[in-house]
């Protein structure tokens, strides 16, 4: 039964809306295949909530909780959302891997979700598709610290998802292209502003990074603010979700290779 792994997802992740350091990593290889990992730190956020909790919550079976495991996706998805799945969106999920290690009473939550693209195409898809698998997981809502009964009711359940349905990609052998829509973001943005919001009363600041390695030497890349290597193999973009709210073409990012 898949279900029994989902025990395993007690994660508090709301993709890119909640207080998570993010960091999409590429490896693009010599033979057109690519290995793609989302990154989801939530330690800064967990060691906050730990503070303000009470003694009485931090001793509930779920602050005790730890993991250190490693899952297939497809595997962790409950069999009501896999008999959805087509059978692109199968191979997708069962050619994904979810890294989970967590220690609540050590303040540690972090989660990688892996893939590896045979091709551009497939990257493409992958892409594209992969918001549209998620798993049902508990998760920790933001605490309200002007209102501190409202803490000891902070779990509730919580679509995981990688990627963000907000994006336009173009991938092909040579060059990699994505544009933020505009319109699809700010739906995003109107749906979870009140997380923003309290986030960013508890100083949480939401920092995104992609870095993306390369067999050969980067032609060119359109971000200014993205940084090319000294042997132009490797591109860093770093920004945070405060910025992209005021300017969401900072994530817009396009290199050729």
């Amino acid at each position: 039964m898949r279900k029994l792994y989902i025990p395993l997802l007690f994660v508090a992740l709301l993709g890119f809306s909640s207080c998570v350091d993010i960091e999409e990593h590429y490896d693009f290889k010599e033979d057109g295949s690519c290995k793609l990992v989302y990154g989801f730190e939530m330690s800064k956020a967990v060691s906050i909530l730990m503070n303000l909790m009470t003694d009485s919550v931090r001793a509930t079976p779920q602050f005790s909780l730890a993991k250190d495991t490693t899952l297939n996706f497809y595997d962790a998805l409950p069999d009501t959302s896999a008999a959805k799945l087509n059978p692109e969106e199968v191979a997708m999920a069962k050619s994904s891997d979810l890294s989970v290690q967590m220690d609540l009473s050590k303040g540690i939550m972090r989660i990688n979700m892996s893939h590896t693209a045979k091709s551009a195409a497939d990257l493409q898809y992958y892409l594209q598709h992969i918001s549209t698998v998620s798993v049902n997981t508990p998760k920790v809502d933001l605490l309200d610290p002007k209102n501190p009964a409202k803490n000891s009711n902070a779990f509730s359940m919580q679509r995981f998802v990688a990627g963000q349905d907000y994006y336009i990609y173009e991938v092909t052998p040579h060059s990699f292209s994505r544009i933020i829509d505009k319109i699809k973001f700010g739906k995003f943005l109107q749906r979870t502003k009140s997380t923003m919001a309290a986030a960013k009363a508890m100083l949480i600041d939401m920092p995104y990074k992609v870095v993306m390695n390369f067999a050969h030497p980067v032609k060119k890349v359109s971000n200014p603010k993205a940084i090319l290597s000294a042997d132009r193999k490797q591109v860093t973009l770093v920004t945070n979700m405060d910025d992209v709210m005021k300017d969401p073409t900072l994530m817009n990012l396009k290199v050729d290779f």
